[in-house]
Formats: structure tokens, sequence, C-alpha cells
């Protein structure tokens, strides 16, 4: 049996693959539902994503699974409108004359700026077109070094530098140049005449889980079940110790009952349990591997803060809205932008989004009330025509690991998938410390990596890509 170690886009992707490779799978998510960070609320319509989601055009494994399982149909690229909010003004960022006339920039920004973005480096008159085709080579350089050398000063400090304050916090500069070439590459693909078309799945990327969920079968999936251990004696993975939650008649009569190769125990009504293995993937956290084999990952995480807000009328126009100037939060994503609000019974649909750095900060340790006051007010400062009476639910979300700080030297911290040199033979990585996960972390990497520790594992540790 392969035995696949966390729930989300990344361990349903590892079981889907080795299924397809002809291995018997079980799936072991310590939560009580799958999914990860893209776990759904329930809405007046379609469910939706706790914390915001959308695809690339360069994303295409995601795109490929997705026909796989007969929702492509349901597949849609609406434009996902951009604008730049800064000194109580709401700035368009798609087209080509909203960029020229964004006034902190001059025209000479706006130029290095723009060739930047088409990939072209301008750097000694001579253009040349191949410089940004490898991010690794950018991967031990700072954001402020990179952003002044190939853009301006001026573009750094107006326009990227608050971005980074946002995203980053105080940890700005530690980040790679390589995150900052990689989210433009990401956010690149764009009509010049209409803007950014984004991918969103009719009905939430929920209805992918589920599909997942489907092809895996929930027989071979078990929720509120923890790994505790790994039996790697001999330098193999033999063994798997899993405690399942199981408050059944047995507990509760205060018995223990012998069950599936273990003891439940009556005080806390889990159930352990043995699973004989020969591979193990970790799906999950580096701090997850940690605990099972001691391997120590030095990737920092940060936490998101992500809020949704349900409203009875739109509070702008625009899908992404980056915030310039300073605020409690990072960015205002105003879904029913980019999905029609009939989706969702008529309701307007606005995220709301922070990162932290340090667990101590008091926007992690504020509750859902403090944090409502908090950002609602500061969004009625940014827009005095709005006010928060429009608002009819208020829900908030927050992940202690949400991402990755992608500082200077990231490549050389990236978890292998094979481990068996590292750990033991038969131990894989598919995480969000995984290769897959480079210069940004999203549901198609989570893919990459489940597929990439599957194909190993398929080809009896035969590497078929570079790590």
């Amino acid at each position: 049996m392969k035995g696949v170690v966390g729930g989300g886009i990344a361990g349903l992707a590892t079981a889907y693959r080795l299924q397809q490779h002809g291995h018997d799978v079980q799936v072991f998510e310590a939560s009580d539902q799958v999914g990860g960070l893209a776990a759904v609320y329930e809405t007046a319509g379609d469910p939706i994503e706790k914390f915001y989601h959308h695809l690339s055009a360069t994303e295409e494994t995601i795109v490929d699974l997705i026909e796989e399982l007969g929702l492509e149909d349901d597949l849609q690229w609406p434009i996902g409108k951009n604008a730049y909010y800064t000194d109580g003004t709401v700035y368009p960022m798609d087209k080509p004359w909203e960029i020229l006339a964004f006034p902190p920039l001059s025209v000479y920004d706006k130029f290095r700026l723009g060739m930047l973005t088409l990939d072209v480096d301008v750097r000694g008159g001579i253009p040349k077109f191949d410089t940004y085709e490898s991010l690794e080579k950018f991967d031990d350089q700072s954001v402020e070094e990179f952003a002044v050398d190939h853009t301006t000063r001026n573009v750094y400090e107006n326009f990227f530098d608050p971005l980074l304050d946002g995203k980053f916090g105080d940890r700005k500069h530690d980040v790679s140049a390589a995150w900052l070439l990689g989210r433009i590459k990401f956010r690149g693909e764009r009509d010049i005449l209409k803007g950014e078309p984004l991918g969103y799945l009719e009905g939430g990327f929920g209805r992918l889980l589920d599909a997942l969920v489907e092809a895996v079968g929930e027989e071979n999936i078990t929720t509120n079940a923890r790994v505790t251990d790994l039996d790697l004696d001999d330098g193999e993975v033999s063994e798997m110790t899993v405690a399942v939650e199981d408050p059944g008649t047995a507990a509760a009569e205060g018995k223990a009952a012998e069950a599936d190769g273990g003891v439940e125990t009556a005080a806390t009504g889990t159930a352990t349990e043995t699973h004989e293995v020969d591979d193990v993937v970790v799906a999950a956290m580096p701090n997850v591997l940690e605990d099972l084999c001691g391997y120590e990952c030095d990737i920092d995480f940060q936490g998101a803060v992500c809020a949704l807000v349900t409203m009875d009328e739109q509070l702008t126009d625009t899908y992404w809205l980056n915030i310039g100037d300073e605020a409690p939060f990072g960015a205002l994503v105003e879904h029913t932008n980019y999905m029609p609000p009939e989706n969702y019974g008529g309701d307007h649909l606005l995220y709301v989004a922070s990162y932290i750095q340090d667990y101590e900060e008091d926007l992690w340790q504020m509750d859902e009330d403090e944090v409502r006051d908090l950002w609602l007010g500061h969004v009625e400062e940014m827009f005095p025509e709005w006010d928060r009476s429009h608002v009819t639910e208020f829900r908030l979300a927050k992940n202690p690991r949400a991402a990755p700080i992608y500082e200077r030297g990231y490549l050389d911290m990236v978890i292998p998938y094979d481990l068996s040199e590292e750990v033991a033979d038969g131990l894989y990585y598919a995480g969000m410390a995984s290769r897959a996960q480079y210069p940004e972390r999203s549901l198609n990497g989570g893919i990459v990596a489940g597929y990439e520790c599957a194909d190993r594992i398929a080809g009896r540790k035969r590497v078929v890509s570079p790590e």
C-alpha cells in the first residue's frame, strides 16, 4: 500500500496519480475535511473558497486535470480587472493607456516597467529577450536590487515597495527577486486591449476537490486521521501509525476495543492504527515531515488572515485592488466583479486579506469582531460613499502557514521530492516546501508536486524531471 499524509490538493493529486499507475493508496487527513486552503464556505448560491483562488493561463497541469475529470466545460476565463489604490484614488492598471496614466510614475518609469512585464531587458540600450527565461539565476538577488537595476528607483519605491509591504511586511527586504519575476510572469498572460483572463471553475474549486475525492474513492480517504509515526528501520519505510478520532460507542462506554490493527483509547475516543506501507508521500507542511522523520526545513512561512465579506451592493468595479497606501490589509479582491453575483444568490462577495510574519502581531491576536471593526472601518475611510450597512455577513479564516517567505537562497532550502538519500527509501515529499511551489505557491503547484512524487514511485525512484 502507498500511504499519503495530507488530504489537500497535493495529497489528493498524489493518490489520483498513484492509482493511475495501478497502486493501492490510502490518504490520511488530520482535519475533518479535505482541501486545505481550498476548503469552502456555503453562500446563497455556489460555494466559495475561504481563501481566494484563480488560475493563470500558464498553469497547464491543473487545467489538464480539470479536463480529465470532466469539468472542462465549467472552466471559465473571465477578465480579472486590476487596479492600484493610492492617495484616495483607484487607478485601473490593465490597458496600456491606463498604466501610462498612473501619476506616481514618469513616462520613462512606465517604459521600463512595461519592458520588464514583456520580458524585454533594455539595460545598456540593446534589447535582450532571454534575460528572464531562468528565474533561478535571480534567487540570490533582493527585490530592491533587481527592481532598481531592471526598472528604476522610482518604480521600486512607488510601485513595488508598497505591494511588498502588504505581502511580506518587515520581511520584504529578505525576499528574492525570483519571486517578483515569477509573479510578473504568472500575471503576464493578458489581452492588450481587454486585460488579463483568469481561470475559475464554475461552482468553485471545491468541485475539483469533490471530483478528485470521487476519482480516488471515499473508501481510500480517512479524515480526522493524524499520522503520528513512521517506521523507518533499516533505512526504508515499512509502517505508518495513524491516530483516528472515533467517538464511538466503545469509547463512550469506557471500553477498549481492538480495531483495524490498533487499540481504541476510551478516554479520548481515538483509535490507533498501524498500516504496512512500501512508500509514503508527505503532502503536508514541512513541520509535519519533521515530526515524522526528523528532516528539518529552514523555510519560513507566513500566516494569512482572510475575510469573506458578503454585501448587498458592489464596492468597486475592480476584481483585484492593490493597496499602495498604509492599510491594515494588503488587498481587496472583489470576487463578484470577476464571477457574476447571480452565482451567489445576487450577493456581492469581497475578500479582504492580509499576511502576518509574526504570531505576536495584533492582527493575528484579534478575534473576528475586532478584525471586522478594523477592516470595515478602513474600507469606509477609503470609500466614503460606502458604509458597513451594506455588509450582511463577515466570515474570517486564519491559516498559520499559508505561504512560504520566498527569501534569497530559497532554492537551497526546498525539500526534495524523493527523500531516499536524506532520510529513508520510500519516503517522498509533495508539500508546500517542494520545488513545484517555487517561486509562488498555487493549486497547480500542489498538483505538480503530487504527480512528481507519484511518477517517481511508479518509476522505481527514477527521476522524471529536475528537482
